[in-house]
Parts: C-alpha cells; sequence; structure tokens
C-alpha cells in the first residue's frame, strides 16, 4: 500500500464531470469485467463527494480510514465525502459505480435525501451485505438509473431523483438493520448533532464550550447528555475525533509531527505529542513506526 511523501497532503478528488453526458452532479458507470487503472486510486486520498459501488463480482482490497476490506461479491460499497480511501491493486470488476455530489442533494427535490442514514452514515461503516433479494433490488435501480442516465431531456432529473429515492431508501433501512435497528431520540439526535458538529469543526474548535455555544445550550446540558447517550465525556469525542485524523495522517502520509499539529489545531507540536500519547498510550512516532510495520 502506497503512503504520501513529507510535505504533501492528503489529496481531495473533486467531482469529475461525465464527458458523455455533461454531468456535474450525478454520474454512473457500468462495469464487465474491465481493468480499470487509475493510479490515484491507489495512493490514499479522500474524494468531495458521494460514491456508491454495487460489486456483482470482484476481488481484491481496499482500505477504509485505517480499516482494511476484502471485497465479496454481492456487495454495495459507499463512502462520504472526507474518509481516506486506497486501494491495494486494480482487479477485474463487475458492478456499477454511482456518485453524486453534495449540491445533488441540496436540490428542492433531493433535500428528504440528506438525512438518510446512509447518507449521514452516523456509524463511519462501509459495507452493506445483499441477501439475494436485496440485490436484485438494488441491481433493478441501478439498470433503471442507468437507462434514464442515458435518456438527456426534460425529465430526466426528476426520474433520476424518483429512482435515486428508492435506492437510497431500501439501502438505509438495510444500514439501519446492519448497524443500529433504533430510532433516535431527542437526546440521541443531540448526541448526533454534536458529532456532525465535531466533524465540521474539530481542527478550529477542541472545547465542549465552543460546541455547546454553537447548539445554543449549555456546556453542562450538553456534556451531561452526551454522557448519558454514550457513555463517553463530550471532550472525549472532541480527543478521539482528532486522534482520528492523527492516526489517519501518520498512516497515510510522510509530514512530520509539526505540520499534523499544526493542521489539527495545535500551536505546539510538543503539547499535540503528550495529548496524543496521554489518549493512545503511545507517541504519535511510536504509532507510526508500529503501524508501518504492521501492514508492510
Amino acid at each position: 500500500m502506497h503512503t504520501l511523501s513529507s510535505q504533501q497532503p492528503v489529496p481531495i478528488y473533486p467531482f469529475e464531470r461525465d464527458e458523455v453526458t455533461g454531468s456535474k452532479l450525478f454520474t454512473l458507470l457500468r462495469s464487465e469485467g474491465e481493468l480499470t487503472y487509475e493510479e490515484n486510486l491507489l495512493i490514499p486520498h479522500r474524494k468531495a463527494y458521494y460514491l456508491l459501488v454495487f460489486v456483482k463480482h470482484n476481488r481484491g482490497r481496499h482500505w477504509v480510514d485505517m480499516k482494511s476490506y476484502d471485497r465479496k461479491d454481492n456487495t454495495l460499497y459507499f463512502s462520504t465525502p472526507n474518509q481516506v480511501l486506497v486501494k491495494e491493486a486494480p482487479t477485474p470488476f463487475w458492478g456499477t459505480r454511482l456518485t453524486f455530489t453534495k449540491e445533488f442533494l441540496a436540490l428542492q427535490q433531493n433535500a428528504a435525501l440528506r438525512d438518510l442514514p446512509l447518507i449521514q452514515n452516523p456509524y463511519n461503516g462501509h459495507e452493506l451485505l445483499l441477501t439475494d433479494a436485496d440485490g436484485a433490488l438494488v441491481e433493478e435501480m441501478l439498470a433503471k438509473l442507468e437507462t434514464e442516465y442515458a435518456r438527456p431531456g426534460e425529465w430526466q432529473h426528476r426520474m433520476l431523483s424518483a429512482y435515486l429515492t428508492v435506492l437510497l431508501t431500501h439501502l438505509s433501512r438495510l444500514y439501519t438493520e446492519q448497524f443500529t435497528g433504533e430510532e433516535l431520540s431527542a437526546d440521541q439526535q443531540l448526541l448526533r448533532t454534536f458529532q456532525d458538529r465535531i466533524e465540521e469543526s474539530y481542527r478550529e474548535l477542541h472545547e465542549v464550550g465552543a460546541y455547546a455555544a454553537q447548539l445554543h445550550i449549555s456546556a453542562g446540558h450538553l456534556s451531561e447528555v452526551v454522557k448519558a447517550q454514550s457513555g463517553k465525556p463530550a471532550i472525549k469525542h472532541v480527543h478521539e475525533r482528532l486522534v482520528l485524523e492523527a492516526r489517519r495522517l501518520l498512516f497515510y502520509t510522510q509530514h512530520s509531527l509539526k505540520e499534523i499539529a499544526f493542521d489539527l489545531g495545535f500551536s505546539d507540536a510538543s503539547y499535540f505529542n503528550r495529548f496524543f500519547k496521554r489518549e493512545t498510550g503511545v507517541t504519535p512516532a511510536e504509532y507510526r513506526t508500529t503501524i508501518r510495520k504492521m501492514y508492510q
């Protein structure tokens, strides 16, 4: 697996317009055993868009946020913006790749899709196992999307939105079955919102009070709810997100510790070093050495 060199940030790949249809918000590509070699996917990277890949048949391994996945047949893989992805090697692929942007979800007729569990991805998931019946439904919806995708015109976007709504709603039901089966209470929703705000601002905001101010509640109330719902202090959630990003950068890049510290909002590299060791039990340098040896 490739890592990034010193001074090289984890690249964020923007959405690429479909050269055939000209679409700037949505693309769909079916593969029938092609061996597609894209070198930029073999290095750690983030995507600035949503990706769904239905694997009908494929073998190989890829990584998402330091977790490896051996690809399985009849399985749906998905990623949300900002997860770190890397493939180990190109392999023949049978299936369908679907991408769409945040702007696509922001369109009025798609607004409800933004709240679906698969899109929110609260459990940082990546893999949905499909039964034969689920796989057949997914293939049917992808076939309808593909047909409509090739028919530009006045009604195309409405039809794409309709079929995508069915597909994402079904996949979200599977998501809740495979990751959680519970409806969110008000306090659980507050925890989710707090986690979303951390995701947006963890580099700049390291204190619970700053997030409480954003949510227009007291730091004490936020801390009480978060602790009751998650079993962890609110500050621990902030620290865990910082540690996750630090681990990503230590694993995937050759950035210096000072560069990583600055990227995560620490003005003092020595404080970052103490923070990381306090949270993980090892120094950043020790973690980098150990994790690299483990996955060589």
